[in-house]
């Protein structure tokens, strides 16, 4: 019998590419909680002691932040995203 593994898209979040990939196809949804949850994801995959340090934010208040019940403003966003070797970019739908 052949056995399963747990898929974890952390496994997959080796490089700043396949990073930005992620929460760019997580953004089309136009769901903020599962981008938060995503950004998350990224942050633990990084190290969130390390994004907390770059971002200077407390680790304990990332970890909420970057919850589906959490409600960042858009600053720690930014922070979290620059600390993570990104940028937030728009353009036209």
């Amino acid at each position: 019998m052949k056995q399963l593994t747990k898929f974890d898209v952390i496994d997959y979040l080796q490089d700043e590419q396949a990073i930005a990939d992620y929460l760019a196809v997580v953004l089309e949804e136009n769901d903020m909680n599962a981008f938060l949850e995503a950004l998350g994801t990224v942050a633990k995959a990084r190290s969130m002691t390390q994004v907390a340090q770059q971002t200077g934010l407390n680790r304990e208040s990332l970890y909420k932040a970057l919850n589906t019940d959490g409600s960042p403003k858009f600053d720690t966003i930014a922070k979290v995203v620059q600390a993570l070797g990104l940028r937030l970019t728009v353009q036209p739908a």
